[in-house]
C-alpha cells in the first residue's frame, strides 16, 4: 500500500463500457466543443488527440480501435463540424424582437407606422446579427472550415464535407427563410411579384451580404464602427445605421412590398401584438 495511489480513470471511472457508437459521439463532441473554444485554424494541428479522449472521458483502447490513426479522427471531425457549421437563430435574438415590438406596439396602427416598425427591426437585428457573427468561436470555425475544405485533396473526403456544407447551408437559408416568411405575414408583407423569387431567395442575398461583411471587418475593423444618423426606407425615426442595417435595409426593401390582400383592423391588430409578445425560436 502506498499514499500516492491515483484517482481510477477510463473504464474503472465510469464503471460500464462505452458502445463504440458513444465512445464515437463523445470523442466528436468533445472535440468540436474545443474546436469552438480555441477556434479552427486551416489545419488542426493544435488540437490534441489525447485531450480530447480525456475531455470525453473514453478509453484510449477504444478510441484508437475505432480510430487506428489520428488523420481518420479528424477527416470524421471536419465532416462533424461541417453539419453544423451554421449559425442558427438564438433566443437573444427573438427577445430583441420582442423587446422592440413592445415599445412601439402603437406603431402597428398605421401603414407608415408598420413600416417603420419593420425597418427598426431590421436596423436593431442586423447590427445584432453582425456583432454576434463577429464575436463567435464558432462563425471563425465556420470561416477556416471553407478554407480547410478548399485545400482538401480530391477525393472522397473532400466530396463528403462539401455533401455536409452544403446541406449544412441548406438548413440554415430554410431557417432564415422561415423568419423572414414569418415576419412578412405577421407584418402584411410579400414578395414583390415581379421578381419571381422565393424567400430562399431572399435568404440567400442577405447571408451572403451578412458575411461578406463580417469577413471584410476582420482585416478593416472600421467597417464594424460605421454609422450613419439617418431615416432610410421609410423608417419612422433617425437613427444610427450601420452597414449591417442598410444592407439589411436595402435588401428588404428590394424584395417586400405591403400585401393588398391583407386587411388591417382592429382584431389583427390585437393578433399580431400577441404574436409579436409570444414568439419562440421553433415558430420564428
Amino acid at each position: 500500500m502506498t499514499g500516492n495511489a491515483q484517482a481510477p480513470t477510463g473504464l474503472a471511472r465510469r464503471g460500464r463500457r462505452l458502445s463504440d457508437h458513444e465512445t464515437e459521439r463523445r470523442m466528436l463532441e468533445a472535440a468540436v466543443a474545443m474546436v469552438n473554444r480555441a477556434g479552427l485554424t486551416v489545419s488542426l494541428d493544435h488540437i490534441s488527440l489525447e485531450e480530447v479522449i480525456r475531455d470525453a472521458d473514453v478509453s484510449r483502447s477504444a478510441v484508437y480501435r475505432r480510430w487506428p490513426y489520428k488523420d481518420l479522427f479528424f477527416s470524421d471531425l471536419v465532416k462533424e463540424l461541417a453539419r453544423g457549421a451554421t449559425p442558427t437563430i438564438v433566443d437573444d435574438e427573438i427577445a430583441l424582437i420582442r423587446r422592440i415590438a413592445g415599445e412601439h406596439t402603437d406603431w402597428l396602427v398605421t401603414p407608415e407606422r408598420r413600416h417603420g416598425l419593420v425597418m427598426e427591426l431590421v436596423r436593431q437585428l442586423a447590427l445584432f446579427d453582425f456583432e454576434t457573427l463577429s464575436g463567435s468561436a464558432q462563425w471563425r470555425t465556420y470561416l477556416a472550415l471553407h478554407a480547410t475544405f478548399s485545400s482538401l485533396p480530391d477525393g472522397e473526403l473532400r466530396n463528403e464535407v462539401r455533401a455536409a456544407l452544403a446541406q449544412s447551408e441548406q438548413e440554415h437559408r430554410a431557417r432564415v427563410a422561415k423568419a423572414w416568411r414569418r415576419f412578412a405575414e405577421l407584418f402584411g408583407y410579400r414578395l414583390r411579384p415581379e421578381l419571381g423569387a422565393t424567400f430562399e431567395t431572399l435568404a440567400a442575398l442577405l447571408d451572403a451580404t451578412m458575411r461578406g461583411l463580417v469577413i471584410q471587418a476582420l482585416s478593416e475593423p472600421g467597417l464594424s464602427a460605421y454609422r450613419a444618423q439617418a431615416s432610410p426606407f421609410g423608417a419612422a425615426e433617425r437613427g444610427e445605421w450601420s452597414l449591417a442595417a442598410l444592407g439589411g435595409g436595402s435588401i428588404a426593401s428590394a424584395f417586400l412590398e405591403p400585401d393588398p390582400a391583407v386587411t388591417w383592423d382592429d382584431d389583427r391588430v390585437s393578433r399580431v401584438r400577441q404574436a409579436l409578445s409570444s414568439l419562440t425560436p421553433p415558430e420564428w
